[in-house]
């Protein structure tokens, strides 16, 4: 069905909130409220503080887009908040972000599915160090809550694997361990029920860094991806069912190595990916034909009502 702006009623576009990604929520959140005001709707910006429900039910908001990364906005806490004063939004439900953003418990549930990933471990105490070893290093040190790389280590040794988990537990209590997968990383976007054209990601940095998705000029971002139309359609049908095995819906993105042997092995899901100039969605939107702002607007256009 065509919608027309009015339609929406008045949209609160929601970022910046409490998270380590709060920068890059309130970049993205106000390119997002360019876009649907450029179209039309009645849009306004909404930094999302403690006071957020009673302030979009005080200001008689319609539906909300959600532009919050990290914890508070992309793990379920604000899409149950939400449904609990019958507000539509944009996105995942509660079960699928908050599956989408514990990169521990995403990973058990693609394994226990047959679902390709690298080995991992969580690490939870000194004995655990051993287990991890036994992955072989090098190996990924990751927070198990955090998006945009943030907490994120490459380690060679048991001295390093013991100083990244600490430095990763000053933003989680859940670390994880994982298998350092060499090979070249895609990413899969996914827009109501299409996979859009993958991206293939070079950075000189060791790994997919914070720095390097935010702010390196360096970095490089193909597509086409360089893959055979075979292999797209695999790596597309693999990230598709990994983004629905975990509930997600509406928009997303899904991230995958592939190694020297052309194995895949599913990274992890964003449920909320950014928005920013540097950001992945836009770019393989733009390769499909979709502009920015008609990008934008079929998003929210998914948030007409709550399941």
């Amino acid at each position: 069905m065509t919608r027309l702006a009015g339609d929406f009623g008045k949209v609160a576009v929601l970022m910046g909130g409490l998270s380590a990604e709060r920068e890059v929520s309130l970049q993205g959140g106000q390119a997002v409220l360019a876009a649907l005001v450029r179209r039309g709707v009645d849009a306004h910006g909404v930094d999302a503080g403690q006071d957020v429900l009673s302030l979009l039910q005080q200001e008689e908001y319609d539906r909300v887009f959600i532009m919050l990364h990290g914890r508070g906005g992309e793990d379920g806490v604000i899409q149950g908040a939400l449904e609990s004063i019958g507000m539509p939004y944009t996105g995942s439900g509660v079960a699928g972000s908050a599956l989408g953003m514990d990169k521990y418990r995403c990973k058990l549930l693609w394994q226990g599915l047959g679902l390709p990933t690298a080995d991992f471990i969580m690490l939870e105490s000194e004995q655990d160090i051993e287990r991890a070893e036994s992955l072989g290093f090098p190996l990924m040190i990751k927070p198990s809550h955090e998006g945009s790389s943030i907490g994120m280590a490459k380690v060679e040794s048991r001295q390093e694997l013991k100083a990244a988990w600490q430095q990763a537990g000053g933003y989680d209590v859940d670390v994880m361990a994982e298998k350092w997968v060499t090979g070249s990383e895609y990413t899969a976007s996914i827009l109501d029920d299409q996979v859009l054209p993958l991206i293939r990601i070079e950075t000189p940095h060791t790994f997919y860094d914070y720095d390097a998705k935010y702010q390196a000029d360096s970095t490089g971002y193909y597509c086409p991806c360089g893959l055979d139309s075979d292999q797209e359609i695999a790596l597309k049908g693999l990230a598709e069912k990994a983004f629905r095995a975990v509930g997600a819906k509406g928009w997303g993105r899904v991230d995958i190595m592939l190694d020297a042997e052309a194995n895949p092995y599913l990274l992890e899901v964003n449920t909320v990916p950014g928005m920013t100039s540097h950001s992945l969605v836009p770019m393989a939107a733009r390769a499909e034909g979709i502009d920015f702002d008609e990008l934008v607007w079929r998003i929210l256009s998914a948030s007409m009502v709550i399941d």
